[in-house]
């Protein structure tokens, strides 16, 4: 493999990915920092996206084009939209949406893009189930699952809200980036994977349980992803 791209939102989300990483080149483009290195004998590029679809997408185009990444995995956070999935708990995205899409007053579903072949995009399937078996293996005492993982340029806090999308979209978890990053993968043939630990419960205690349970959730991404790239 050429090279794997690791894309998460925050710094928080990939300082300590970072600090794992040997002969380690740095390069900034479109206010990002592109850090070119080794991760367990593999090339790795490993970057901070900020926060929200556009720069999400921004950051997978730059991969792609400067850098020729041959796998995505993006790594973050994320609100549960089910009972079953408990704070702590992963997620790995079995298809991308956006939740904040709405066309249908021309007659498309809520989430689809006009024009476009498809709204559903679908992680790559090796690199999902290397995702569930490298989380049950290294992060044993939580709970893994797949499914559908939405994205929208909202950070969900509100029950009422919550329990919308879940019907419209029978999703897993809820975020800022990952059906950006999704989208752009899928235009440009790259495989991809949507890694997120679920950090609050996407409903009137998300502000409350976000602060409290982000470390937790962000070591077992780390812990998963650094196992992951030792894998491929």
């Amino acid at each position: 493999m050429n090279a794997i791209g690791i894309i998460g939102a925050m710094e928080v989300e990939v300082a300590q990915l970072k600090q794992r990483m040997e002969d380690v080149q740095v390069r900034t483009k479109a206010n990002m920092e592109f850090c070119e290195g080794i991760l367990k004998d593999k090339k790795v590029i490993v970057v901070r996206s900020g926060v929200g679809k556009v720069n999400a997408a921004i950051c997978t185009q730059i991969l792609v084009d400067d850098y020729k990444v041959e796998a995505i995995i993006n790594t973050g956070i994320a609100g549960s939209l089910k009972n079953e999935i408990n704070i702590g708990d992963i997620v790995i995205s079995k298809e991308a949406m956006y939740h904040d899409v709405d066309a249908t007053v021309w007659g498309y579903r809520k989430g689809w893009i006009p024009q476009m072949k498809t709204s559903r995009f679908r992680a790559h399937e090796g690199l999902v189930l290397l995702a569930v078996q490298t989380c049950r293996k290294v992060n044993p005492e939580i709970g893994v699952s797949t499914g559908v993982i939405v994205s929208g340029d909202q950070f969900i806090s509100d029950a009422e809200k919550k329990a919308e999308i879940k019907k419209v979209f029978d999703a897993s978890c809820t975020e800022m980036e990952g059906a950006a990053i999704a989208h752009t993968a899928w235009l440009n043939q790259v495989p991809f994977v949507i890694i997120r630990a679920i950090s609050d419960k996407a409903d009137n205690s998300a502000v409350m349980d976000y602060d409290e349970f982000e470390k937790q959730a962000i070591e077992h991404c780390v812990r998963l992803v650094e196992n992951m790239v030792e894998e491929l």
